[in-house]
C-alpha cells in the first residue's frame, strides 16, 4: 500500500461525524468488565458480545473503524462471516492493537514501558492479511512528583516511532497512542505540562523514524485534573488546555486526532469533545477512539442475556450517535435521554 492509499484511510477514520469503537480489551480487562456484570469471561462470551456491537443496525453512521483484540481479530459471527468482513461490509475499517501491553522500566521506578516490538514485522502481516487496515500501540505515562523522567519519555516515544514505522512498512495506518494518566492528584496545568512534553518527543521521533504523518493517525489524553486533584477543572478549561497542548505539539501534517477517554465516564467524555470541536480553529480533525465511554451503558443493559440485546444495541448506537454529535460540536446534554 502506498502513502496515498494510507492518507485515504486515514482520513475516511477521521471523517466528520464518526470515530472509533476501542474494543480491543485485553483478557484482564474484559473479564474485570463482564465479573461487574456477572458473566464468565468465556471466549463465547466474549466473542457474542462483540458481535452484538459490530451487528448494531444503523451504527456506521457514527463508527468508522473498530480497534480488534489477536482473539477477536479472529472471530466470526454466528452466520460465519468473519468479523473483519461483518465490518467492512458496513463501511467500518477493522483495526487491531499490536502491542503486548506495559511493563516496569528498569531502573525507573514508577514509570513503565510498553512490548511488543520483537516479531512485530511478522504479525503485521498476518493482520493484513486478516483484513486489518490500521493499527494501535499504548504508552503509559505517569505523573507523581518527579516523573516522568526524560528518559521515560524518550523510551516510550521511540518505541512509539518504531511501531508506525513497521506499521506503514506493512501497508497499515498507525494510531499513535501515548496516554498521560489521569491516576494522581495533579492539576490541569501538571497534565499539560506533561502532556505536551510526551508529544514533543512522540513527534521528534516519528520524525527521526521518517514516519509518513499525513497517513498517521494521534490518539492522545485530553488534558484532564488528576482524578484525586481538589480542584478538577471544568469542561471550557479542559477543552481549552488540550487544544493549547496540541496546537504547540502536532504538526498539521496529522489527518485527525482520536481522544481515548482515559477514565471519564460517558456523558463527560462525549461533553469535551464537543467543546473542544465547537472552539474549532484547528488543521486536523478532533474525533473520538473510545472503548468504555462508548460500551458501558451497552454492556449494563446486555447483561449477557440475549433477550436484551436489542436495547443494548440502542444504547450503543445512542451513545455513538451523541459522540457523532460531538464531532461538530453540537452535543447537549438533552441527548443523555435515550428514547424509548
Amino acid at each position: 500500500m502506498n502513502n496515498h492509499e494510507l492518507e485515504s484511510i486515514a482520513r475516511t477514520i477521521v471523517a466528520p461525524g464518526r470515530g472509533i469503537l476501542a474494543a480491543d480489551e485485553s483478557f484482564p480487562t474484559i473479564k474485570k468488565r463482564f465479573t461487574a456484570i456477572n458473566i464468565e469471561s468465556t471466549e463465547e462470551n466474549r466473542r457474542v458480545y462483540r458481535e452484538m456491537l459490530f451487528t448494531t443496525p444503523g451504527v456506521e453512521e457514527f463508527i468508522s473503524g473498530v480497534i480488534l483484540f489477536d482473539e477477536t481479530i479472529r472471530h466470526a459471527a454466528t452466520g460465519g462471516a468473519p468479523f473483519t468482513k461483518v465490518l467492512s461490509d458496513k463501511g467500518i475499517f477493522p483495526g487491531i492493537k499490536v502491542d503486548k501491553g506495559t511493563v516496569d522500566l528498569a531502573g525507573f521506578p514508577g514509570e513503565k514501558i510498553t512490548e511488543g516490538l520483537d516479531g512485530l514485522r511478522q504479525r503485521l502481516a498476518e493482520y493484513h492479511q486478516l483484513g486489518a487496515k490500521f493499527t494501535k500501540w499504548r504508552s503509559v505515562i505517569t505523573i507523581r512528583e518527579r516523573i516522568p523522567t526524560s528518559y521515560c519519555l524518550a523510551a516510550n516515544a521511540h518505541g512509539l516511532a518504531q511501531f508506525a514505522a513497521l506499521t506503514q512498512e506493512a501497508g497499515l495506518v498507525p494510531i499513535v497512542e501515548p496516554e498521560v494518566l489521569m491516576d494522581g492528584d495533579h492539576t490541569l496545568e501538571r497534565c499539560e505540562e506533561v502532556t505536551t512534553a510526551t508529544l514533543e518527543a512522540v513527534f521528534a521521533a516519528l520524525h527521526q523514524a521518517g514516519v509518513h504523518l499525513e497517513g498517521t493517525l494521534l490518539k492522545p489524553n485530553m488534558v484532564l485534573s488528576g482524578k484525586s486533584c481538589l480542584v478538577q477543572a471544568g469542561v471550557a478549561e479542559i477543552a481549552e488546555a488540550t487544544i493549547r497542548c496540541l496546537k504547540r505539539t502536532v504538526p498539521a501534517a496529522v489527518p485527525g486526532i482520536v481522544f481515548l477517554s482515559g477514565g471519564q465516564t460517558p456523558a463527560q467524555a462525549t461533553e469535551n469533545l464537543s467543546a473542544m470541536n465547537s472552539i474549532g480553529g484547528f488543521p486536523w480533525q478532533l474525533s473520538f477512539s473510545y472503548g468504555r465511554a462508548l460500551q458501558d451503558e451497552a454492556i449494563k443493559a446486555w447483561a449477557g442475556q440475549a433477550a436484551n440485546v436489542g436495547e443494548a444495541q440502542k444504547r450503543f448506537y445512542c451513545r455513538s450517535k451523541m459522540n457523532g454529535a460531538a464531532r461538530y460540536g453540537k452535543y447537549t446534554k438533552a441527548m443523555e435521554a435515550v428514547p424509548a
